[in-house]
C-alpha cells in the first residue's frame, strides 16, 4: 500500500518574490545610469578606484537582471516535460551571482596591485561626489532586497550584490578624502583591496550553500535528524526510511520519504494532517510520504 501526499498550494507559491519585481526594475534603472556616469568620470580623470567600481557595478546589473530572470522564470508552470518548472534557476543564479562577485573582487584586487607598483596621481573631489552617488543608488537598492534576503537565496544574492557595491563605493569615498588630505597615491589601490577582500569574505558563504543546494544538499535550515525524529513520533511509524530532503528553488523544500506503519496509516486525514505538520515545523512545501505495511528490502544507498 502507497499513499502519497502532495501539500501543494499553487497560488500562493510565489507570494514571497513576486513584490520584489519594483525592486528588481528600480535597481537595474539606477545602476544602469550610475554605471555611464562613473565610467565616463573614471576615464576623465583616471582614477582606477573609480573605473574598477564601474566595472563591478556593470556585473551587478547582470547579476540584478540574472537574478529577477530566475524569479521570473520559477513562476513558470510546471508542464510535461519540466515537471518541476523552472524553480531551480533561482538557485543557478545564487550560484552565478556568487562567481559573478568572487571573480570581480579578484580581477580588482590585481588591478590594485599592479597599480600599488608604480601609484598615479588622481582627482580626489571628483572620486568622491561619484562615489557617494554610488553609496545612495546602491543603499538605496540593498534597502529594497533587504526584506526577502532571509526568506529566499535568490534574493539574498541581489542584496548581497548590492551591498557590497555600497561598500565599495564609501570606500573610493574614503580613499578620496584621504588623498585630498595627504596627497598619498598609494591610497586609492590598497582601499580597493581591502573592501574586495571583505566582500570575498561576505560572499563565499552565499557561493558555497547555492553550490550545496545546485547537488540537492538538504537547505541550511533545515535539520534532518529533527525531521526523521519527528516523522518516527508520529501515530502508528514504527520505522522510517529513504528519507531524502532538497530544496526545488532557493525558497522551495521538497521531501519524499517511506514510513512503515503496520497498523495503517488512517488513510488521507493522517496524510494531510502529516503535511500541514511538516509545512507548518519545517517549512517543507512538497512532502510524498509512502505508506508500507511490513518491512520491505529497500534501496541500499539511501
Amino acid at each position: 500500500m502507497a499513499a502519497h501526499s502532495h501539500h501543494d498550494h499553487e497560488p500562493g507559491h510565489h507570494h514571497g518574490v513576486a513584490n520584489f519585481d519594483r525592486a528588481f526594475a528600480i535597481g537595474i534603472t539606477l545602476n544602469v545610469a550610475f554605471v555611464a556616469v562613473e565610467a565616463f568620470f573614471g576615464w576623465q580623470v583616471e582614477s582606477l578606484a573609480l573605473l574598477a567600481d564601474a566595472g563591478h557595478n556593470l556585473s551587478d546589473v547582470a547579476g540584478l537582471v540574472l537574478a529577477w530572470a530566475a524569479t521570473l522564470a520559477g513562476r513558470l508552470r510546471p508542464t510535461r516535460r519540466r515537471t518541476y518548472g523552472w524553480k531551480r534557476a533561482s538557485i543557478l543564479a545564487a550560484f552565478t551571482n556568487a562567481t559573478l562577485l568572487l571573480f570581480a573582487m579578484s580581477w580588482l584586487i590585481w588591478e590594485a596591485s599592479h597599480r600599488l607598483q608604480s601609484p598615479t596621481p588622481t582627482e580626489g573631489l571628483t572620486m568622491i561626489v561619484v562615489a557617494a552617488i554610488g553609496v545612495a543608488v546602491n543603499g538605496v537598492t540593498a534597502a529594497l532586497f533587504m526584506a526577502g534576503g532571509k526568506a529566499d537565496m535568490n534574493i539574498r544574492g541581489a542584496f548581497l550584490h548590492m551591498a557590497a557595491d555600497a561598500l565599495v563605493s564609501l570606500g573610493v569615498v574614503i580613499a578620496g578624502a584621504l588623498y585630498l588630505w595627504t596627497g598619498w597615491g598609494w591610497i586609492d589601490p590598497v582601499t580597493s583591496i581591502v573592501i574586495a577582500v571583505l566582500i570575498i569574505l561576505g560572499t563565499w558563504q552565499l557561493f558555497r550553500q547555492s553550490l550545496h543546494l545546485l547537488f540537492d544538499g538538504v537547505p541550511l535550515s533545515i535539520d534532518l535528524v529533527e525531521v526523521e525524529r519527528w516523522l518516527r513520533s508520529l501515530p502508528g511509524v514504527e520505522d522510517v526510511h529513504d528519507l531524502h530532503v532538497w530544496a526545488m528553488s532557493t525558497s522551495e523544500t521538497a521531501l519524499t520519504a517511506h514510513l512503515v506503519m503496520p497498523g495503517g496509516s488512517g488513510g488521507d486525514e493522517f496524510l494531510h494532517r502529516a503535511a500541514h505538520e511538516l509545512e507548518h515545523r519545517f517549512h517543507i512545501k512538497h512532502p510524498t510520504l509512502q505508506i508500507e505495511l511490513g518491512r520491505v528490502e529497500h534501496c541500499g544507498s539511501c
